[in-house]
C-alpha cells in the first residue's frame, strides 16, 4: 500500500511516499481505507525523532482517519465493511489502509466530507476530553484556550460555545489570527507577542476573578502568567510543553487559592480508556457536527504526495485550523 515513510528522523525532507506492508487487524479491530487524514503537531515531534508511538502501534505517522471500513477483524459487532468511519489511530494514519480499535470508531454523519471527518478526532477530542472532561467546563465559567488558531484551539472555541452557551472564551493568539479567532467566538483575544504576560488582561476583562480553565499547550514559559490568571479552584490542563518543562511554582498561592494543575496526553492511554472518551465525544459533542453547529476549519487539503509541504505549512504556522492530507 502506499504510505508515507521516513528516512530517518530529521525536517521535512525525511519524508517520503512508497510502499509499506498492509496492516491487518488484530482482535477487536478493523483496517479502515483511508481517505483523509490530518497533520497534527504530534506528528512534527514525532518526524523529529522525540514522539514514539506507543508499543504496538504503527511507526507509519498519523493520528486519526476518516474512510471507510475495508475489513472486520475477530469479535468485531456493530460494524460492517463499507460503513463510513472516523477514528483515533496510535499512528498509521498517513497511508492508504490503517487499523483501528473498534471502540475508537465513530460513523461519519452524512452531512461531512472525508476531509471535514479527518478533522475531528485528535483536535476535537483533545480539546473535549481536556476542557470538559477533565477541565470540567460549566455553565457560566471562563476559559483561557492558548494556540491562536492551531486545531486544538479552534475546536475547542467551537465546542465551548456549542456545548456551553453562556461560558467566555479568552484566547492568546499572533496578531495576523486575531479577527479570526474573535469571528470564531472568542470573547477577548490578547496578542501573546505585544502582551506576554497575559494575566492583567485577564484580571480587569473578568473582574479579578480569572478564569475556571485553562488549556495550555505552551509549558514552562507560561506557568506564572497562567496561574496569576486562574481563579479560585480554577483548573490548569497542560497538554504539552513547546517552551519547556522546568518552571518555577508558587506552592503557598496554589494552596491558599485551591487550584489544579493536571497535565493530560491522549496518544498513550490504554484502549479501554481511549474508548470511554470517545463513547463520551460521540455521545455529547458528535451531534453537533452533524447539524453543521461545528464545522471543521480546514485551511489547505494536500494530496498524501505533498506531505512535506503540508509539514511546513504548520512549521511555519501559516494554517488557521486543520491541515488535510487526502489520501485517495
Amino acid at each position: 500500500m502506499k504510505a508515507v515513510l521516513m528516512n530517518g528522523f530529521g525536517g521535512v525532507d525525511v519524508l517520503t511516499v512508497g510502499e509499506a506492508p498492509m496492516p491487518a487487524p488484530a482482535e477487536g479491530q478493523v483496517r479502515v481505507k483511508v481517505h483523509a487524514t490530518s497533520i497534527n503537531r504530534p506528528d512534527l515531534v514525532q518526524r523529529e525523532g522525540k514522539y514514539p508511538p506507543p508499543a504496538g502501534d504503527s511507526e507509519i505517522l498519523g493520528l486519526e482517519v476518516a474512510g471507510t471500513i475495508e475489513a472486520v477483524g475477530a469479535g468485531v459487532t456493530g460494524w460492517e465493511k463499507g460503513e463510513r468511519v472516523l477514528s483515533l489511530v496510535g499512528g498509521g494514519g498517513y497511508a492508504e489502509y490503517a487499523v483501528a480499535y473498534e471502540s475508537h470508531l465513530m460513523r461519519i454523519p452524512e452531512s461531512m466530507s472525508f476531509e471535514e471527518a479527518a478533522c475531528v478526532c485528535e483536535s476535537s477530542i483533545t480539546a473535549f476530553l481536556n476542557v470538559f472532561m477533565i477541565g470540567g467546563l460549566k455553565d457560566g465559567n471562563t476559559a483561557i484556550l492558548h494556540g491562536g488558531g492551531g486545531g486544538v484551539n479552534t475546536a475547542g472555541i467551537q465546542l465551548c460555545k456549542a456545548l456551553v452557551p453562556n461560558v467566555k472564551i479568552i484566547v492568546t493568539a499572533a496578531p495576523e489570527k486575531i479577527e479570526r479567532v474573535r469571528a470564531l467566538g472568542a470573547d477577548l483575544v490578547v496578542n501573546y507577542k505585544e502582551t506576554p504576560d497575559f494575566s492583567e488582561a485577564v484580571k480587569e476583562f473578568t473582574g479579578k476573578k480569572g478564569a475556571d480553565v485553562i488549556l495550555d499547550h505552551v509549558g514552562a514559559k507560561y506557568l506564572a502568567p497562567n496561574m496569576a490568571s486562574l481563579g479560585y479552584a480554577g483548573r490548569l490542563v497542560v497538554i504539552g510543553v513547546i517552551s519547556g518543562i522546568k518552571a518555577e511554582l508558587n506552592l503557598a498561592l496554589m494552596m491558599v487559592k485551591r487550584q489544579q494543575i493536571i497535565g493530560s496526553v491522549l496518544r498513550s492511554r490504554p484502549v479501554k480508556d481511549k474508548g470511554a472518551i470517545v463513547a463520551e465525544f460521540t455521545k455529547t459533542a458528535l451531534p453537533k457536527f452533524a447539524d453543521r453547529t461545528i464545522v471543521p476549519i480546514i485551511e489547505k487539503v494536500f494530496p498524501i504526495e505533498q506531505v512535506a509541504e503540508a509539514h511546513r505549512m504548520m512549521e511555519e504556522d501559516r494554517h488557521f485550523g486543520k491541515i488535510v492530507l487526502k489520501v485517495r
